[in-house]
């Protein structure tokens, strides 16, 4: 081929490839782009966050005191859940004889707790149990979720090497096929593998709060999230028997 037609075919032909360069370029930058964004969430629930508002920074206050004390042999973590049993009639009763400190905040996410434990939580106890259930207020992934819980769990492995964990599933909250439920469902079949039976010990007593079609029961978690008294009662009971084999 000579002539204008030449040109006209090599100018295509440079402009074809210089848009697929283009395109190429365009395609690594936004894949680049969705590996950084989706590797920054995995990180959000893995790196330990601090929280500022008042309630949090006087518990931890708190718990470092309890901490720098000693004298825990079991320990409870995690968020509201958790942290609404401390002196009620069941924490007494089922507890508090057995050396027990409760280390629940509200609205803790994993990266959270995850601060804490870094941060003065664990100095100065080796608690024979630590209680870990956590998770709930999260909002990333389950993978993403799973990978706080392990973070956490291989913080208190390192501080307190001697401290077996009893993993809680996630308890079921809100509506029986509500995404939210279906995402700690799914978060709770991945941190079970996590359990090797002896350090740390997986237990899902969620069937407990739930009726035989998956509702929530109301007189055991009446805003479908926290345990009532009774609720308690039956989450103490749910665990009784394995947390007397692990201490």
């Amino acid at each position: 081929m000579t002539g204008p037609g030449k040109m006209r075919f090599l100018i295509t032909s440079s402009m074809s490839w210089a848009g697929c360069t283009v395109g190429m370029i365009m395609l690594g930058l936004l894949t680049g782009t969705v590996a950084r964004a989706a590797d920054a969430q995995t990180r959000t629930t893995t790196t330990a966050e601090a929280r500022a508002d008042d309630h949090a920074v006087k518990l931890h206050a708190q718990f470092q005191k309890e901490a720098a004390a000693g004298h825990v042999d079991l320990l409870f973590l995690g968020d509201s859940i958790t942290g609404r049993m401390r002196g009620t009639a069941v924490w007494n009763k089922y507890y508090a004889p057995l050396k027990a400190a409760n280390f629940g905040i509200d609205g803790d996410r994993t990266q959270n707790l995850l601060w804490r434990l870094q941060n003065g939580e664990l100095d100065g106890i080796q608690p024979k149990v630590a209680v870990l259930l956590i998770g709930t207020n999260n909002g990333e992934s389950s993978e993403d979720v799973a990978l706080g819980v392990k973070a956490i769990l291989d913080e208190i492995r390192h501080r307190t090497p001697k401290t077996k964990t009893l993993l809680l599933a996630i308890f079921p909250l809100f509506e029986k096929d509500g995404s939210w439920r279906k995402k700690n469902e799914q978060t709770n079949k991945i941190i079970a593998t996590y359990a090797d039976g002896k350090d740390v010990v997986f237990l899902d007593i969620g069937d407990k709060f739930l009726a035989p079609d998956g509702t929530i029961l109301k007189d055991l978690l009446p805003d479908l999230l926290h345990p009532s008294e009774k609720g308690y009662a039956v989450w103490a009971e749910a665990i009784k028997n394995t947390l007397k084999a692990m201490l």
